[in-house]
């Protein structure tokens, strides 16, 4: 399986109303450096209603600026439609985050 499948694959193991981030999904295919590649499978997501990759957030939980689907605004409003708080375009980390391991 390439990376960015394999990147789609951990993503829709995110559960409902939980994040992760790009280090985190990089570690989980033991690619801990790859963080940025993450980021950019996700801008390339070829289906976001079935990979959602709205979960992904960077490591101090910020949204991303870029996000290609609707920007940070269509972000967050996905994000707090499935419960999840954002203030200040940033999402608690210690409540929100998923680890995979």
């Amino acid at each position: 399986m390439d990376f960015y499948n394999q990147v789609y694959e951990l993503v829709k193991l995110i559960p409902l109303g939980k994040v992760t981030t790009y280090g985190e999904i990089a570690r989980a295919m033991n690619r801990p450096h790859s963080s940025r590649a993450v980021g950019y499978a996700l801008h390339s997501n070829p289906m976001p209603m079935i990979i959602p990759c709205h979960r992904v957030v960077n490591r101090f939980g910020e949204l991303s600026k870029g996000f290609k689907f609707g920007g940070m605004n269509a972000q967050k409003n996905l994000l707090q439609n499935e419960g999840v708080i954002v203030e200040n375009g940033k999402v608690d980390l210690d409540r929100y985050m998923f680890f995979f391991f």
